[in-house]
C-alpha cells in the first residue's frame, strides 16, 4: 500500500528548506515533498506584477492527485487557490499561519511592511526575524538560517511576491466558501500577523474547516514547534481517513 502523500508549501522569501524539521517528523508514514514556490530557492525571480493565480500555476505539477496540501503564510494562499482551482490535487488543505479577509487595519500594517521592504530590504528582513522569533526558544543557528536565506533573495521577486501575500487574501476571500475539501486552519497562540482570529475566520470561511491554535508559538509554527504541528497536522489526516 503506497503513503499518503503530503505537499509542503513554504511562505513568502523562504525556501522549502524551513520545512526540514517538519518533514523529518512526517517521513516514517508520508511521502513528503517540498517544492520551492515560483521566484524563491532555486527557481527564478518572478516577473513584475506576478499574480497569486501564476504562483499557483507554477506548483501545481508538483502536487501529485490526492495530496495532502499544507501551506505556510502565502503558500497558505497558493493552497487556497489550488484547493479552489484543482480539487482533484487535494485531499486534504492545511492553513498554516495563514491571513484572510484582512481588517482594514490588518491590512494597513501589512502594507507598511510592505514599505519598508521597497526601502530598505535588509532592514526589513531584520525585522520579520524580531517578529518571528523574538521571545522564542529556537537555537540561534536556525535563526541565523532563516536569516540567510531572506538575505539570498532577489529583491525585485521578493516585493512582488510579498505584494501577492499582501494583497491576494482579498481576492480570494468570496471565493473561499466553494473549497469542498477537509481543512484545517493552525496558527500560534502568539502570532502577530496571522493571528488566532485570524485563523478562527478563515475556519468560518471555509465549507468543512476546523481550526486550532498551538500555545507558545509564533508566526515561524513549523519551524519553532514542528512536533506540536506535526501532531496537529496527523490527528487531522487520520480523523479525516477515519471519517
Amino acid at each position: 500500500m503506497s503513503r499518503p502523500t503530503v505537499v509542503l508549501l513554504h511562505g513568502v522569501g523562504l525556501d522549502h528548506t524551513m520545512w526540514e524539521p517538519v518533514a523529518a517528523l512526517l517521513a516514517d508514514r508520508f511521502t513528503v515533498l517540498a517544492p520551492d514556490l515560483p521566484g524563491h530557492g532555486t527557481r527564478p525571480p518572478v516577473r513584475d506584477g506576478v499574480t497569486l493565480a501564476e504562483l499557483a500555476a507554477g506548483v501545481v505539477d508538483e502536487i501529485p492527485a490526492g495530496s495532502h496540501l499544507v501551506g505556510f503564510s502565502l503558500g497558505a494562499l497558493v493552497a487556497q487557490h489550488v484547493a479552489l482551482h484543482r480539487p482533484d490535487l487535494v485531499a486534504t488543505l492545511i492553513s498554516v499561519s495563514s491571513v484572510c479577509a484582512r481588517t482594514a487595519e490588518e491590512r494597513a500594517s501589512v502594507l507598511d511592511r510592505l514599505r519598508t521592504a521597497e526601502a530598505d530590504f535588509t532592514a526589513s528582513a531584520a525585522a520579520s526575524l524580531k517578529r518571528w522569533y523574538d521571545g522564542t526558544d529556537v537555537a540561534p543557528e536556525v535563526v541565523a538560517r532563516t536569516e540567510a536565506t531572506l538575505l539570498a533573495n532577489d529583491v525585485g521577486s521578493f516585493l512582488d511576491c510579498y505584494r501577492v501575500f499582501a494583497t491576494a487574501d482579498a481576492d480570494l476571500a468570496p471565493d473561499l466558501a466553494a473549497i469542498a475539501v477537509p481543512a484545517l486552519a493552525v496558527t500560534g497562540a502568539e502570532d502577530p500577523g496571522s493571528t488566532p482570529e485570524m485563523t478562527h475566520r478563515l475556519a468560518a470561511a471555509l465549507p468543512d474547516c476546523r481550526a486550532e491554535i498551538v500555545p507558545r508559538a509564533r508566526h515561524m509554527l513549523p519551524v519553532e514547534r514542528p512536533q506540536a504541528f506535526v501532531d496537529c497536522l496527523t490527528t487531522f489526516i487520520g480523523a479525516c481517513a477515519d471519517a
